[in-house]
């Protein structure tokens, strides 16, 4: 329970929304009901085992990117983790920073991005090191519009609709008004390109916004 409270602290520090599961139960149903980034299971998980939970969402077609954590190292573990349709596999004791890199490259990958650079004409964007710049100067954003950011670069060249935006980026407590994605975006857009003439989020009506990379 401490590693737990300790992993959400971590995360959220990094600026990720974080659901916490206490048993194998919460886990599954947790994973049916979100659509995650990604996942974190311990294999050790009270009511239903961490191998049983991820055999049963990959059963299900949950295709999220997950990553075992647990004090299980021998060889055999790892392999029968990555079989049951585990990602990638981490054993305690473990650096949180390493943890962080694994869940990003997990991301990444998952979203069809190797590198952690991504482009758009002037912007670039390093998604290892949180940072954006235009035409080479440092741009300045929230945490929140960073991660809006981060969210439709990631999922280029799809177009994200505002509920998918909300469901990914806010705590599942906190109020979600009808236009506050609406008011990011626009602070963005002037944040990246004051004149209006060069930012890479494109509105397309009725649907969404599409971030428009070089990638």
């Amino acid at each position: 329970m401490l590693l737990r409270a300790q992993i959400d602290r971590f995360l959220r520090d990094f600026d990720f929304v974080v659901d916490r599961a206490s048993d194998g139960e919460e886990a599954l149903y947790y994973g049916r009901e979100y659509d995650y980034d990604a996942a974190v299971v311990d294999l050790g998980l009270p009511k239903i085992e961490g191998l049983e939970v991820i055999e049963r969402l990959r059963a299900e077609g949950r295709d999220f990117p997950i990553l075992i954590l647990t004090a299980r190292g021998d060889w055999q573990d790892k392999v029968t983790g990555l079989e049951t349709g585990a990602d990638d596999y981490l054993t305690k004791p473990f650096h949180m920073e390493e943890l962080l890199a694994r869940l990003n490259a997990l991301v990444r990958r998952s979203r069809g991005h190797a590198s952690p650079v991504i482009s758009s004409g002037p912007l670039v964007m390093d998604t290892a090191r949180k940072s954006v710049r235009m035409d080479g100067a440092v741009v300045d954003l929230t945490a929140f519009e960073y991660r809006v950011l981060e969210y439709l670069a990631m999922n280029a060249p799809r177009v994200v609709s505002k509920g998918e935006l909300t469901e990914h980026l806010y705590e599942q407590d906190l109020d979600r008004g009808s236009n506050v994605i609406e008011v990011f975006i626009g602070r963005l857009r002037r944040k990246l390109d004051p004149a209006g003439t060069s930012h890479p989020i494109r509105t397309v009506r009725g649907q969404g916004y599409r971030f428009a990379s070089d990638d």
